[in-house]
């Protein structure tokens, strides 16, 4: 019974022992640079030792000269693959092991091919990266910028950046960002407010109710600007200049030199019309509202319009301190109480505990007394019937 018990041990033991030496060659295998050298190796090493010992057991005395010149032989073939698989652990550290490099494009070639004035050949490069890699965004964007701006093909950029917008795990603000360079370059290359319009909705439609649709919507609102101001650098013709004024020097007066200025009224009237068709232009509100409090005072309609912009909840804080600290100057420079101004500049401690803006806001709170005084008491102006309510005309602000 005793004998069964040393085979069972002695036959796990070499189970063992062979699959610890099977699982370090596959290791080994797998690891090494030159997989085919070891499997030599290890061809040339199994018979060498097996004869080795079985010349030791036959040879009686000279056996441990066997057993020496086996070691010898196998020490020289194995000693530098034991000595990195022992250091492996510490060199890995630093090298990352044998972990093998991630595979990702490489653009180089297309990048020298493009700048050396071969567009076309740089787009086959890129194309041939993307094969491997289809959603990769900087191939992607690479290719499209080589289309649009090297080979005058917009449509194909468009057609390559929907291609990457359509899959339907794309980053949100790679999507915006595709879109916005398409706008960028069909106002910038073509003059086309409309197919850059078109590139804006998309992200609208994409990410409604967003700070990225809202900044889309900002960025349609001045692309008819925009698109005049490029049509007019392209479209540049000689502009017949009247005669100059003799003897300016000697004049009394210069003042009929200057350009008149547009009413405040037309220029308020021309920014509600504006607003009516793009209620989120922040830019053109907060001009309306200067207007309303600095050239008529009337500090209710200015209040109006920049409400608007604080109650939006989709602006940055930065965007609505601004706001909320240009109210409270308004309100200073129209002569409203200490109480009111007060009220305004807390809110901005109130909506941003912890930010930087409420610590300022609180600063100013703080040395709010010292403003008031020296202030000179407002004039009030009178508005046209037309102008009383010209800031009345759009709906209330999107509740938070």
């Amino acid at each position: 019974m005793h004998g069964f018990f040393d085979i069972v041990l002695e036959t796990l033991g070499t189970v063992i022992a062979l699959a610890l030496v099977g699982g370090g060659l596959y290791l080994a295998l797998k690891r090494s640079f030159e997989p085919g050298k070891i499997i030599l190796k290890l061809l040339f090493t199994l018979p060498f030792v097996v004869g080795c010992l079985w010349s030791a057991h036959k040879s009686g005395p000279y056996g441990p000269l066997y057993i020496a010149v086996m070691g010898i032989v196998v020490s020289i073939l194995w000693t530098p693959h034991i000595g990195e698989w022992l250091a492996s652990p510490l060199t890995g550290l630093f090298d990352g092991g044998h972990e093998p490099p991630e595979r990702k494009p490489y653009y180089s070639v297309a990048m020298t091919r493009r700048n050396r004035g071969k567009p076309q050949e740089a787009a086959a490069e890129i194309r041939r990266q993307l094969a491997s890699f289809p959603h990769d965004f900087e191939g992607v964007m690479l290719l499209a910028r080589v289309l649009a701006e090297d080979l005058a093909d917009l449509a194909g950029a468009e057609d390559t950046l929907n291609h990457f917008c359509d899959w339907p795990e794309a980053p949100s603000k790679q999507v915006a960002a595709a879109y916005t360079q398409l706008a960028d370059w069909y106002l910038k290359l073509a003059a086309d407010a409309a197919s850059a319009r078109a590139a804006l909705q998309k992200i609208i439609a994409r990410f409604p109710d967003t700070e990225t649709a809202l900044q889309a919507e900002q960025r349609i609102a001045h692309l008819s600007d925009a698109e005049k101001m490029i049509r007019a650098q392209r479209d540049r013709s000689p502009v017949e200049l009247p005669p100059g004024v003799q003897n300016v020097g000697l004049l009394d007066s210069t003042d009929f030199l200057k350009s008149p200025e547009a009413e405040p009224g037309v220029v308020a009237a021309a920014h509600v019309k504006h607003l009516e068709a793009h209620p989120h232009d922040t830019e053109v509100r907060e001009k309306l509202a200067l207007i309303y409090a600095r050239d008529f005072q009337r500090l209710d309609l200015a209040t109006l319009e920049l409400s608007q912009l604080i109650n939006e909840p989709l602006h940055q804080p930065k965007q609505i301190a601004h706001w909320l600290n240009l109210l409270a100057n308004l309100q200073l420079e129209l002569g409203a109480d200490l109480a009111t101004v007060r009220t305004t500049l807390e809110k901005i401690v109130e909506r941003f505990p912890g930010l930087p803006l409420a610590e300022l806001a609180q600063r100013r709170l703080d040395r709010l007394e010292n403003e008031f005084k020296g202030l000179k008491p407002a004039t009030t102006v009178k508005l046209g019937a037309y102008e009383q309510n010209i800031g009345l005309k759009y709906g209330a602000p999107r509740k938070r």
